[in-house]
């Protein structure tokens, strides 16, 4: 079942840097053009979200080996520690949605980049995801799914990095591909706030990043993923990960149960908010040896 949940994840291999050709493949695409509505209580039944506490073995050594410290230089805020670390991550990582490492271990991805290979855009997001929880910042990794994306055979969705601001004490997505963080009148965001704010024509939209790609072509390419937002349950590092994933449904719509014509295996689902968004909770580990699965404790 595992393995059929990293050849779903896998199959991101077709989102692509570029804003036009992404476009004309999405032409026909169901765009929502009104705001996403969910439900606010928590479901009945909890679903337990696992973290890593930053001195866990194997996220010292990702921190120390990669020198986060010094990339986050005088970052002072924890949304100023996010953008360095994705700018550090985009300065590091080169994209081609045609290439596929067959793997989510950090490590293996930026070796791989050291020897000149390019990576797809849930490499970014896992590497970003595994630096944020190095230095302490909890994060886990978000797959934004098009309304479509069950019968679409390629180009049906997005990958990247959702963080936890413990000052702010909320959710905001992280584009590490594309150095962005969504901003809604100076402050940042989730995937779903960002939605509903495209959908509204709210004024205020921005990006916190580098400078080489415009807001606006960037929400007008992203805004069509913007409907299935998933992620995984079990964010731990150092041990061996259940590949269970949990996927926020809008009001009104169907359980998605495939990707790209791929049947979406290990996957619950829940339309409430405060369920998919919950503060997240670190979970302490034993001292242990660290299994890494092929493709890093996929979605």
């Amino acid at each position: 079942m595992k393995n059929l949940i990293y050849t779903i994840l896998l199959s991101f291999s077709t989102s692509a840097v570029s804003f036009p050709a992404e476009a004309q493949l999405f032409a026909s695409a169901e765009v929502a053009s009104t705001p996403l509505e969910f439900e606010e209580p928590p479901d009945v039944t909890a679903y337990t979200f696992q973290y890593s506490t930053s001195d866990t073995e194997y996220l010292v050594r990702f921190r120390e080996m990669y020198g986060l410290d010094e990339a986050m230089g005088t970052a002072s805020t924890d949304l100023e520690r996010v953008t360095a670390l994705s700018r550090w991550v985009h300065n590091r990582l080169e994209h081609d949605g045609r290439q596929d490492l067959q793997t989510r271990d950090a490590f293996a991805i930026l070796r791989a980049a050291m020897l000149g290979k390019s990576v797809q855009c849930v490499e970014f997001g896992a590497v970003l995801t595994t630096a944020l929880n190095a230095v302490g910042i909890p994060a886990r990794p978000l797959f934004l799914k098009a309304s479509d994306a069950d019968t679409r055979p390629s180009a049906a969705g997005h990958a990247l990095t959702e963080a936890w601001l413990p000052d702010q004490g909320k959710w905001i997505m992280v584009d590490s591909q594309f150095d962005i963080v969504p901003l809604l009148n100076g402050q940042p965001v989730n995937a779903v706030e960002l939605q509903q704010a495209l959908a509204s024509n709210t004024k205020g939209l921005s990006i916190l990043g580098s400078a080489d790609t415009s807001a606006k072509s960037y929400f007008k390419w992203l805004h069509r993923y913007l409907y299935y937002f998933d992620t995984v349950l079990d964010n731990r590092f150092g041990v061996k990960t259940a590949a269970t994933g949990l996927m926020l449904l809008p009001e009104g719509a169907r359980k998605l149960l495939a990707f790209q014509r791929q049947k979406l295996a290990a996957m619950r689902y829940t339309r409430s908010l405060a369920t998919f968004y919950a503060p997240p909770v670190p979970t302490a580990l034993p001292a242990a040896k660290a299994e890494y699965p092929t493709a890093g404790g996929g979605q």
